[in-house]
């Protein structure tokens, strides 16, 4: 495996595929990443534009470029001495048919099917319809209105047979097609297609699954298959006959709702997925079926061709998506770990509050926690009640806090989102009390109350106890939380204090397991959905709060100390884990939360700015339209302010999405036409005055310099703290994106190329750029380009300093003197050493840094960013964050 030095996240899709990513590699080289680091490239459902939604792990996406495109990529990424990473989905696969065949063969063939063992479906569930069926929630209206208006249709190719209703193409049984066959064959006095039909009609039913059964229908199937296509293909009269047959059946809704009742799967209006779905799915997503990793025939089968690849040294890490959401994610990662012993492994785990990782064969995380680290030193810990103000005011609620926001967005998202994941829930929990004689009169309301409160109660994704380890003492310290809050809400106590026993292994039993499991499958699309994906578009006093990972009740470091702590801890547990600013999942990009970090700094400003906009006072606005409500016109202006020049098309589609994903007044689900188009209208109008836009640009200027000031540390400080940095896809220069699709816009790498070849080309003598040249041209983003070439350059040349152990050794930096608390300084094995500003706006209130200065390590160091020397000892800030506000410090050899 080549060393890790840094990574580069790429967006694979219809704008960049793989002879497009092998263009950049000479350019990413040059930056000086080590490894190319690429988003899923497995075939993906039709129109896939970012690779999660995979349908057969056999073959590379053929959209992206397919085998061949993938093989000259990683050739011309070894040849420009860079590896490479990829994103692993284990979790789920998109239920596109035909193309993902596992899921196509469940639908022909049900629980016999050999591939019904693969997909996380509930073939036994309480609802009596669908037992031994899958629910499809894809039409439009009532099943009954569908079928009435001829929108449902059996068709034929040759001889297979599909059910059509608009993009959808679904096989048939072929137990089902008998009485069709049978009717055919005597119209057309065809033996052979009443023999046929008696094959079709003996095959053992689909709930039949014993191997002898099994056997005996794919074999039945396949040959009369065969015969049926040929025999229609030789004889016009049985085509004829058939057709005829087909035909009547479409023209009766009752001989059609007779077939479809035959099927291995039942259509349903779309709306019925919240309660009645009887898959395991990626959060709320219908088209995205769990896959059941967990077992090693599935894990062999959806594994053998990326482990090929870091088998043969093409690939050299993997990135594991929503590992949370498999069975038993310890036991997944024992197997992948080693199956790629040498590979550099990360998963993509949100870590709540001071949660630690569990102890994995894995390198670390994806970075969120670091992510969180590095933006609360730049978020002004003293503005705490200025936000919770803030918050009071937008939603017109002197008592609200973020913790009711939450709880309220958790019951909501079970109650209206993942209701049917509940159902399934408390039917297992039901099969428990039955096994159990004195929790056998516990009513399905009880227990799914309980299920309810604690799921509710979960302060973190999930536990881990598994049926070999059990539970682990973090994993205690979370179900009993969990449950005494859960008492709180005065559910059931014996529904609780079994519940608490089967989460925490002390009540064991294949009902018990399976019960433990599902709620622990659950549990993280509970916290994602209702935090990140409603609460952080609820409670939005200020948005550099509400980032995958956080929490708005964290508000900065008040103690750098507990910075420094943290990052220490990673060093000693985690020094390979991955760092990052950005992902393709974060709410905002890097920058864009740069600059509301610092708005952080003066609440009151914001606030009073904030009510003057909205009431038109001076801006010549009053012709505006009436926004809707003051959260999402405090995002608008807001966002306008941080992301600063936006366009009205990105902040309609930002807005559209943020209402619609905070589920106040409109939904996904439930859009509300009216609030949707005032909304709009508040957009347009908004950007329609003049006035308005000319206040929103000058606030943005009056805080420019203190947002890159505020960029540039924090990135110098993800990519110096412990860990291997990722850097996002464009984010070398200033990133003021907002959350995808915005963040996964196609980027100009070219301009990117041009700006590091004049950054890095030549010397002093030739004219090259100076520091102060670079500062001069900050708008541009040549500053930040600087620092991330500098930086990565130094990590590149000094890796052990980065690396784990002693050698890598992470310590604080002392600083002295009146602005000591706006210094953020630490030292990398002795050799390297950070020194950033924090806090920028209150440094700058407080008259800047007066003689304030950081403490050396004895010997001569030399800035890679402002390129100066200095001596160890007490040194100036002042001096050392001139002309660039960051300062990379390297130990020169004596």
């Amino acid at each position: 495996m080549r060393p890790l030095v840094a990574t580069y996240r790429l967006q694979l899709g219809p704008d960049l595929t793989f002879d497009d990513a092998a263009g950049l590699v000479d350019h990413l080289a040059a930056l000086g990443v080590s490894h190319l680091y690429l988003s899923p490239v497995l075939q993906a459902a039709p129109g896939s534009t970012h690779g999660y939604d995979v349908v057969d792990h056999d073959r590379v996406s053929a959209e992206l470029g397919g085998d061949e495109g993938f093989d000259r990529l990683t050739r011309a990424a070894a040849e420009a001495g860079l590896g490479v990473v990829v994103d692993l989905v284990p979790n789920h696969m998109a239920t596109a048919v035909p193309q993902n065949r596992w899921f196509t063969d469940v639908l022909e063939h049900g629980p016999s099917s050999r591939f019904a063992r693969h997909l996380d479906i509930d073939w036994d569930p309480p609802e009596a319809s669908l037992r031994n069926r899958v629910l499809l929630p894809v039409l439009g209206d009532q099943y009954g209105r569908v079928l009435d208006a001829g929108e449902i249709r059996l068709v034929r190719h040759g001889g297979a047979f599909r059910v059509v209703y608009f993009d959808h193409q679904l096989p048939v049984a072929p137990r089902s097609l008998a009485p069709l066959l049978e009717a055919a064959g005597r119209a057309a006095d065809d033996d052979e297609l009443r023999f046929l039909a008696h094959v079709l009609d003996r095959l053992p039913l689909p709930s039949a699954t014993d191997l002898a059964s099994r056997h005996e229908r794919w074999r039945d199937v396949a040959v009369a298959g065969s015969l049926l296509d040929r025999r229609l293909d030789e004889s016009p009269d049985a085509a004829a006959a058939v057709d005829a047959e087909v035909a009547r059946t479409n023209g009766d809704p009752d001989a059609l709702d007779d077939l479809l009742q035959r099927q291995s799967w039942r259509l349903a209006h779309w709306r019925a997925a919240a309660q009645d779905l009887d898959y395991r799915r990626f959060f709320d997503i219908d088209s995205l079926i769990g896959v059941r990793v967990e077992d090693p025939q599935v894990f062999a089968d959806s594994h053998a061709l990326v482990l090929g690849w870091v088998a043969d040294g093409r690939v050299d890490g993997l990135r594991i998506d929503h590992p949370d959401g498999l069975a038993d994610p310890a036991d997944y990662l024992v197997r992948l770990r080693g199956e790629a012993p040498g590979a550099w492994i990360v998963v993509e785990k949100i870590l709540e509050a001071d949660e630690a990782l569990p102890p994995w064969p894995v390198d670390g995380t994806t970075g969120y926690e670091a992510l969180q680290d590095v933006t609360r030193l730049f978020v002004d810990p003293g503005a705490a009640d200025g936000l919770v103000g803030l918050q009071r005011w937008l939603v017109e609620d002197p008592e609200a806090t973020w913790a009711a926001t939450a709880t309220a967005a958790k019951h909501q998202v079970l109650r209206d989102v993942l209701a049917a994941d509940l159902n399934r829930l408390t039917s297992a929990f039901a099969e428990v009390g039955e096994h159990r004689r004195s929790y056998r009169d516990l009513t399905r309301v009880d227990l799914a109350e309980a299920l309810t409160a604690a799921l509710v109660a979960m302060d973190v994704y999930r536990t881990y106890v598994d049926d070999e380890h059990g539970a682990s003492l973090a994993d205690h310290e979370v179900i009993d939380r969990a449950v005494a809050e859960a008492r709180a809400d005065h559910v059931n106590d014996d529904a609780l204090d079994l519940l608490a026993d089967v989460l925490a292994g002390r009540a064991d039993g294949p009902a018990e397991r399976d019960l433990r499991r599902r709620f622990q499958q659950l549990s993280g699309p509970v916290m994602a959905k209702a935090v990140e994906d409603t609460s952080f578009y609820r409670w939005l006093p200020d948005g550099v709060l509400c980032e995958v990972g956080g929490d708005p009740s964290r508000v900065g470091w008040s103690d750098l100390g507990d910075f420094h702590q943290r990052r220490w801890d990673a060093q000693q547990r985690w020094p390979r884990t991955m760092t990052t600013l950005a992902t393709h999942d974060t709410k905002r990009g890097e920058d864009t939360r740069a600059a509301l970090a610092v708005l952080t700094e003066d609440v009151s400003r914001w606030q009073s700015t904030l009510e003057r906009w909205l009431g038109g006072g001076g801006t010549g606005a009053g012709d505006r339209a009436t926004a809707p409500d003051r959260t999402m016109a405090n995002l608008l202006l807001q966002t306008m302010v941080a992301a600063h020049p936006l366009t009205e098309e990105r902040a309609l589609a930002y807005l559209g999405k943020a209402s619609r994903e905070a589920k106040v007044h409109t939904s996904w689900t439930d859009p509300d036409a009216d609030y949707d188009a005032a909304l709009e209208a508040f957009v347009r109008a908004t950007f329609a005055d003049e006035a308005l836009r000319d206040e929103v640009a000058a606030y943005a200027a009056s805080i420019a310099d203190a947002v890159r000031t505020t960029s540039l540390a924090q990135k110098l400080v993800q990519l110096t703290i412990p860990g291997v940095p990722d850097v996002y896809q464009g984010t070398e220069l200033w990133d003021r994106s907002l959350v995808d699709p915005d963040n996964r816009r196609p980027v100009d790498h070219d301009r990117r190329r041009r700006l590091l070849a004049e950054l890095t080309e030549g010397d002093r003598s030739d004219g090259a750029l100076s520091p102060a040249d670079i500062a001069a041209r900050t708008d541009e983003g040549l500053a930040k380009l600087w620092v991330l070439h500098r930086a990565l350059a130094v990590r590149g040349t000094h890796a052990e300093a980065f690396g784990p152990g002693e050698a890598g050794r992470y310590e604080p930096v002392p600083a002295e003197g009146p602005a000591a608390g706006h210094v953020v300084a630490f030292a990398r094995g002795g050799r390297i050493v950070t020194v950033v500003p924090r806090l920028v706006v209150g440094l700058e209130r407080a008259g800047g840094w007066g003689g304030t200065t950081v403490e050396l390590p004895a010997g001569r160091w030399h800035d890679a960013i402002n390129d100066r020397t200095v001596d160890g000892g007490a040194v100036e800030v002042a001096d050392l964050l001139a002309p660039l506000p960051v300062a990379l410090l390297t130990r020169e050899a004596e």
